[in-house]
């Protein structure tokens, strides 16, 4: 199953233009997808990936 970093609860938005985004679990910020950065490292899809829980707030 591919990852979908937008909807994994390990991504996060940075304030550093040269590397906006990033994943907590595997602790390194990109300009990529994190997913895809994992994928061209270790030829493999992610492996930490952790759907984000809906909050009741949202709803």
């Amino acid at each position: 199953m591919k990852a979908n970093c937008f909807q994994c609860q390990f991504f996060k938005v940075t304030w550093d233009p040269q590397t906006p985004r990033a994943c907590v679990a595997y602790g390194f910020k990109t300009k990529q997808i994190p997913s895809v950065v994992v994928k061209q490292s270790s030829g493999m899809e992610c492996l930490k990936f952790v759907p984000k829980i809906e909050s009741r707030r949202m709803q």
